[in-house]
């Protein structure tokens, strides 16, 4: 029994120094996190020296790329948001060697949470209302449809503003855009 427990354990070191001798391939993996749009990539790679962090998307077009000094490795936080929504490829090439990852942005803001209001007896106010996460496009066109408002907000959560329109001939139109490209329009 003993000399079956003595080439077992012979057997394990030979094994590990077997596989210590091998060459370690670089490993890339994305995280999606809790918040839409953010992402965490990690990447590890026994080598030192300098990679090439590349973001395309699904066209494979490269849309930001960065050169990275590592160390075994790295982890970077990736933002997507204000993106269009779609399929991208996450790249880190160093020398020799190309890993892929494949994400999917899907935005969380919704047109249907846009709300425009005539105060009344106020005049010319209006009131807009967002309930959302994420970027929005705020334009007011007057009634020749003459742009007078152009604004990109961030929202967290809700965003309220009142505009006071007094100066404008017409009547008012209000578009709003959301990260992925929906339109609400209210025209008065």
């Amino acid at each position: 029994m003993k000399f079956k427990s003595i080439l077992l354990a012979a057997m394990m070191m030979i094994s590990v120094a077997v596989l210590a001798d091998e060459p370690v391939s670089p490993k890339l993996v994305v995280l999606s996190q809790k918040e839409s749009g953010l992402f965490k990539v990690i990447y590890e790679n026994a080598k030192t020296g300098k990679v090439k962090m590349t973001i395309l998307n699904s066209d494979g077009e490269a849309l930001y790329a960065e050169q990275i000094k590592v160390s075994e490795g790295f982890i970077l936080p990736v933002n997507f948001k204000g993106m269009v929504p779609g399929e991208y490829s996450i790249e880190v090439a160093d020398g020799t060697a190309k890993t892929v990852q494949k994400v999917s942005y899907v935005s969380t803001v919704a047109t249907q949470s846009i709300h425009v209001a005539k105060l009344p007896n106020e005049a010319n106010k209006y009131l807009l209302s967002v309930a959302s996460d994420g970027a929005i496009n705020v334009r007011i066109l007057d009634g020749a449809n003459n742009i007078i408002h152009d604004e990109n907000v961030n929202v967290d959560g809700t965003f309220g503003v009142v505009y006071n329109l007094k100066s404008v001939s017409g009547a008012p139109t209000f578009e709003v855009t959301d990260n992925a490209g929906n339109v609400k329009t209210v025209k008065y």
